[in-house]
């Protein structure tokens, strides 16, 4: 899908096979920046209603309005499902926002991060510095890889791995397969926990159930989180989060008073509540 064709009349759309027949449209008021990197369309638009905006191949990655939902739930939820999470690794996230979240635990000692596309990256800190500043902790280290490749050189290394994927189709496809799963398990410390990407249960029920089926096949605990995000396909997305140590329908760490205060979605309560499934939600696990 070419990008005029999902450009008309100064709105943008998002069209996709993953969601045939359904498009998202937000009025543009300018496009910032595009360019063709090695492995993806990268497009950063100035909306009228959602502030700036990341696309990558034609489908929206963030908006400036509700980032906030996905990047602290996909990060807060398995952080506050560990002990003392000191080492964590984010595979994808080139935009900085799960940084960003990371780092306002302080136990953490260490954040890695292992993005594909160093594009990314440099537009992010460019144009979308709300997300980017993630990048700007002296605890990260910028890592210029292949996800799936670079657990096999880091194993038994990390308290919380989590994957801040595109969706399975171009660059992001690998980080959906069994094997990748399987690999992160084995870059696991001791209770280590992992939190991935896992589409929209109302649209993507088989990548979502498959994706569920594959981490109870690894970890003793793998249950699916849905977040509300506004400018995503449906409205909501999901996290699959699993340990073999902890149940993370259930955070054992709280964050301090401080740190909520800075928040606008993540709480103890949310963290619980993003377990409790619909029913068809609920059969897909079954």
């Amino acid at each position: 899908m070419s990008m005029k064709n999902q450009l008309m009349r100064g709105w943008f759309s998002e069209l996709s096979p993953m969601w045939p027949g359904v498009a998202l449209s937000l009025k543009v008021e300018e496009h910032l920046h595009s360019c063709r990197s090695k492995f993806q369309q990268i497009d950063i638009f100035k909306t009228e209603s959602c502030g700036n905006m990341l696309v990558l191949d034609g489908i929206i990655q963030a908006t400036e309005m509700d980032e906030f939902s996905y990047q602290e739930m996909l990060s807060h939820i398995p952080l506050c499902c560990h002990p003392n999470p000191e080492k964590v690794l984010v595979i994808g996230g080139g935009d900085g926002g799960i940084l960003r979240e990371v780092a306002r635990h302080d136990c953490v000692k260490s954040i890695d991060i292992c993005e594909i596309d160093d594009e990314v990256i440099s537009c992010a800190k460019k144009y979308l510095p709300f997300m980017a500043c993630g990048f700007e902790d002296p605890r990260v280290s910028v890592n210029i890889a292949d996800g799936s490749e670079f657990i096999k050189d880091n194993q038994g290394n990390y308290d919380v791995i989590i994957v801040d994927s595109s969706d399975p189709i171009g660059p992001g496809e690998a980080l959906f397969q069994t094997s990748f799963y399987a690999g992160m398990k084995t870059a696991l410390a001791p209770q280590g926990v992992i939190a991935t990407q896992a589409e929209s249960f109302f649209l993507h029920g088989k990548i979502v159930s498959n994706l569920i089926r594959d981490c109870r096949s690894l970890f003793k605990h793998a249950h699916y989180a849905f977040i509300f995000v506004p400018t995503y396909p449906g409205g909501s997305i999901g996290t699959c989060v699993a340990s073999d140590s902890q149940d993370p329908r259930h955070p054992i760490r709280n964050l301090p008073v401080k740190v909520l205060q800075r928040l606008r979605y993540y709480n103890t309560q949310a963290h619980e509540g993003a377990f409790m499934l619909p029913e068809n939600a609920r059969r897909l696990f079954s």
